[in-house]
């Protein structure tokens, strides 16, 4: 037999163990309870304002600008004055020529001009050259036609006046035109030029005087 004392000293102890697992289960359960031990996830701000990029300001007339990828400039130059006489003058000439030589070819008979690069490859065999011509040699178009002469010369027109353009015996293109009655006009370019030359005459600016 055992002694009761025995017995009852393990009911105690199987009491107390009880009543300390039961305080444990409450201690964690409180502890889970009031959310300690969980990830929270940090706050996260609303993001900052993105700008968008300024828009480019339209290019201003005379000033590069992009335009899909390539650069354009919309610079205008001002026409060109290559005077030759007083009352007959160029508003154009190729790009680098300037005046080298000219005059009168007598009182109010006429004048001429010679223009010329002053430099660059080639100088010296380019060349535009210009005459105006008043009075009896010009008093029609078929004496002032026969006045100058070209070789295989064809018909054409500049400016809306009969004209002949061929080639100058001295080498070089040529064209001819009686500008008004008592005035006519010729201008030669030389043959890197040949592409020049209608573009020269057309620029002709031969106003009538008081």
């Amino acid at each position: 037999m055992r002694p009761e004392g025995g017995t009852g000293g393990q009911a105690l102890r199987a009491m107390l163990a009880f009543l300390a697992l039961g305080v444990t289960v409450s201690i964690i359960y409180g502890l889970f309870s009031s959310g300690f031990g969980r990830l929270h996830r940090a706050p996260v701000g609303a993001p900052a304002p993105v700008q968008a990029p300024p828009r480019p300001l339209p290019a201003a007339p005379g000033r590069a600008g992009p335009v899909r990828g390539r650069t354009v400039t919309a610079a205008l130059a001002a026409p060109r004055i290559a005077v030759v006489a007083h009352d007959f003058w160029l508003t154009y000439l190729p790009s680098g020529f300037d005046r080298a030589d000219g005059g009168v070819i007598e009182p109010d008979q006429g004048a001429w001009a010679r223009f010329a690069p002053e430099r660059g490859p080639g100088a010296r065999d380019r060349f535009v050259e210009v005459r105006v011509e008043h009075g009896a040699a010009a008093a029609d178009w078929a004496t002032y036609q026969r006045r100058t002469p070209l070789r295989t010369p064809r018909e054409t027109t500049i400016r809306g006046r009969p004209a002949l353009v061929g080639r100058h015996p001295g080498g070089g293109l040529m064209i001819v035109w009686l500008e008004r009655t008592g005035t006519g006009a010729w201008i030669r370019v030389s043959e890197s030029l040949s592409e020049e030359l209608l573009r020269v005459a057309a620029s002709v600016k031969a106003p009538v005087g008081d």
